[in-house]
């Protein structure tokens, strides 16, 4: 079997030796045809996916013919006795090399006689095709299209000549040949000497003929008969490949060999419906180069993530660092190899999504992360947001520094570090983001670089580290690492706590102090919502104020989630510390004084607790705001537990939210609320009660009864109008003597009937 290099001039003059025990044989190369059975010429279709092959292909040759030759793949094809070489694999590449000697010779005006092998080159796919082959190598283009300030394309010039029929345009080969023409046109029109170039073998190809492979030509009919186009994962192998020689051919060797066989069998068991694992394998290959993205301080944010842009950025044999992502790539693969096809009982050995003993609790249901990130990495949603999240994508990340590192870490280490990488992540949602065009910035590296020294060494970096996880968040894991060194027995009862749906690994409310309170919480949240809302609030005032000066943050009943799903973002807020919320400590002392106050937490005790409070005020006359908050449930509307208060020194003039933040129709003043909930009045975001022309309005020590049309009117106005009716409420220092909603409801019962409104 011969294995010489040739040029695409050269194939014409090949003379192939076949020997048989009767006769030797002696074929010469005169024609290579494009046989009826082959598909069409595809390289210039304009879909996205050719585009990119197309793209990719010319690169290869122009870099060819201006730094390194290249010698592409194996050609494969029958030889008959009459010299007619019939390509059975390499059409392609073949006719490309055709269009790219015809411009070479075309562009250096060469003498026919020299490009005249060009006319055996053709196709018999169609009679159109035939003819363009033949009129093309014969037509002359005006050297002006050669030069690189003319515009014209040389598509449009051949579809202008006399001989080129309308119809032909319409012939899938020719359309393909001419939007391939021109992009050799953009592509080499600046190439020196690319005639000479490619007769000095700058690109070769090595052809055997199918008889020494020992192919019949029943199998080359079959197999040209099914026309299927390499794949996307074909052509990115065959490029890697390419690349991997450029450095190491003993490496190039190995893990294409890898590819074919230990890292396919790696991933055959999570292969798709269509039996192959090609997409699988380029998903998690987009995983790596994030990976290797984010070590390098990089971002993912505006940069292309097709398999072929990922090659260029960072498997480019120019580079310094490609030795290094090439050992990444196959430390990554041979590292869940190495499971033995039990890569999924790995992972979900030390995931669960419920709080069990010696597994670390993810609040997903998702915890085969090694399945997900085949199925799905890479891809977004309709939203435009990752289906793998940059949240999984680091604690992804986790598993492979453990994997890389199993012989130094054991299984009992890697649980209780992996944790505290949990912990981090739930608490850190503002700050794992790649975004460099946010305030936030990038935080992906340090977040990496500290993911590297939990799991290894079971440190937590907090010198020389910005950008990081939630500070917060760092410093309370700091401290529970140093609470269980001396502790130890505490460690089940403290993971517990964490594991609760309300914590999610934040535990500060609770504290440290006091190991006791640990299960009480659990218990506390047993109980009914409402009734732990009312208990905490006769605690102490719990509230949080936003950083706005305004919006507040109490409890809920968790009720109206719709479709009987409980709401619980009210608790998670006031249970997790925050830049965007004060008061967090004074929430904190108020929660563990009522844990202390309950040793068995239970809705009877829970409802005493409120109901000694309410006594309290109502014999001291002391209703001051947290009084009519316990006393009255319009006042605890349920989901998300937001209060507006402008003015910090007027308790009385505050308003209940709907949704977590936003104004709108659904919001109410809660003491007008009380009093007659029917005429809230939605258009002025239930802020007073209307009657016809008449408005009741909730002021600070008083309800007051204006006439108007619109309430604005009377809080814009710069001298605004005197009520019609008021009802001054008793006060002690600004805090109610008595019963305002008692009050109000028989005084508003009053002014109706003497208005008749």
């Amino acid at each position: 079997m011969e294995t010489k290099a040739r040029n695409f001039k050269d194939i014409f003059q090949y003379q192939y030796t076949y020997k048989t025990e009767q006769e030797v044989q002696y074929f010469k190369v005169k024609d290579i045809v494009i046989p009826m059975i082959q598909r069409d010429y595809a390289q210039g279709r304009k879909d996205a996916r050719t585009q990119d092959v197309r793209k990719r292909f010319l690169e290869a040759l122009h870099e060819a013919v201006t730094q390194k030759p290249v010698t592409l793949d194996f050609i494969y094809g029958d030889i008959d006795t009459d010299g007619i070489l019939t390509p059975l694999d390499g059409q392609q590449r073949l006719t490309t090399l055709f269009l790219l000697h015809w411009y070479a010779a075309k562009q250096a005006g060469i003498p026919a006689k020299d490009y005249a092998f060009l006319h055996h080159f053709t196709y018999q796919t169609r009679s159109s095709a035939q003819m363009f082959c033949e009129k093309l190598v014969d037509f002359d283009p005006d050297t002006a299209v050669f030069d690189s300030q003319d515009k014209t394309a040389l598509s449009q010039l051949i579809i202008d000549q006399p001989w080129f029929p309308f119809s032909w345009e319409k012939d899938a080969t020719v359309a393909s040949m001419l939007v391939m023409l021109d992009a050799i046109q953009q592509k080499f029109q600046d190439v020196p000497n690319l005639w000479e170039k490619l007769q000095e073998d700058a690109i070769t190809f090595y052809f055997l003929p199918i008889k020494d492979m020992g192919l019949t030509d029943e199998l080359y009919i079959k197999m040209n008969s099914r026309g299927k186009p390499l794949t996307d994962f074909e052509h990115f192998k065959a490029e890697l490949e390419r690349r991997l020689r450029q450095t190491d051919k003993e490496m190039a060797k190995r893990i294409i060999r890898k590819i074919d066989l230990d890292w396919t069998d790696l991933l055959w068991p999570h292969r798709g419906d269509n039996n192959i694992i090609d997409d699988e394998f380029l998903r998690y290959f987009h995983f790596i180069c994030d990976i290797i993205c984010y070590r390098e301080g990089g971002t993912t944010q505006g940069r292309p993530s097709g398999s072929f842009d990922l090659l260029d950025l960072y498997f480019r044999p120019q580079k310094a660092s490609f030795a290094s992502h090439v050992n990444l790539l196959e430390e990554y693969f041979d590292a869940w190899r190495e499971l033995h096809g039990s890569q999924t009982k790995f992972v979900t050995g030390f995931l669960s999504k419920d709080h069990r003993t010696n597994k670390v609790k993810l609040w997903d249901d998702k915890t085969d992360l090694f399945c997900e990130c085949l199925d799905h990495y890479g891809e977004t949603r309709d939203g435009g947001n990752r289906r793998f999240p940059l949240n999984k994508t680091v604690l992804f990340y986790a598993f492979h520094v453990y994997l890389l590192h199993r012989s130094t870490i054991t299984s009992e280490e890697f649980t209780d570090r992996l944790r505290i990488i949990v912990h981090l992540i739930n608490n850190s949602q503002a700050e794992i983001s790649d975004s460099t065009s946010r305030a936030g910035r990038n935080h992906m590296q340090a977040i990496l670089q500290q993911v590297d020294s939990i799991i290894k060494e079971g440190k937590i970096l907090t010198k020389g580290i910005n950008l990081n996880f939630n500070e917060n968040q760092l410093q309370e894991e700091k401290k529970k690492i140093a609470w269980l060194a001396q502790h130890p027995g505490e460690a089940e009862n403290l993971h517990a706590l964490e594991d609760h749906e309300l914590l999610y690994g934040q535990i500060s409310i609770v504290g440290l102090g006091h190991p006791e309170l640990f299960p009480r919480f659990a218990k506390l949240f047993d109980c009914d919502w409402d009734l732990v809302d009312c208990a905490l609030m006769a605690t102490g005032d719990y509230r949080q104020r936003d950083k706005n000066e305004w919006r507040y943050q109490l409890g809920s009943s968790g009720a109206n989630g719709g479709a009987g799903r409980r709401m619980d973002v009210a608790w998670k807020n006031l249970f997790h510390r925050t830049l965007q919320r004060k008061s967090f400590d004074e929430t904190s002392e108020c929660l563990q004084k009522l844990l202390t106050q309950l040793h068995a937490p239970t809705d009877p005790a829970l409802r005493d607790c409120a109901d000694a409070y309410l006594t309290d005020c109502e014999k001291k006359k002391h209703f001051d705001w947290r009084y009519y908050y316990i006393k009255y449930p319009v006042f605890r509307r349920g989901r998300f537990g937001t209060y507006e208060w402008k003015q910090e020194d007027k308790p009385y003039e505050c308003f209940a939210f709907w949704s977590e933040s936003q104004e709108s129709s659904w919001m109410y003043q809660p003491f007008l609320y009380a009093i007659d909930k029917e005429n809230s009045n939605k258009e002025e975001y239930n802020t007073v009660l209307r009657y016809r022309d008449y408005a009741v309005a909730c002021e600070n020590d008083r309800f007051a009864l204006y006439k108007c049309e619109n309430i604005s009117q009377v809080r814009e106005a710069e001298h605004p109008p005197k009520p019609v009716r008021e009802l001054l409420i008793p006060q002690n220092q600004g805090i109610d003597t008595e019963d305002r909603i008692v009050m109000g409801k028989s005084w508003l019962e009053n002014v109706r009937q003497e208005l008749s409104i």
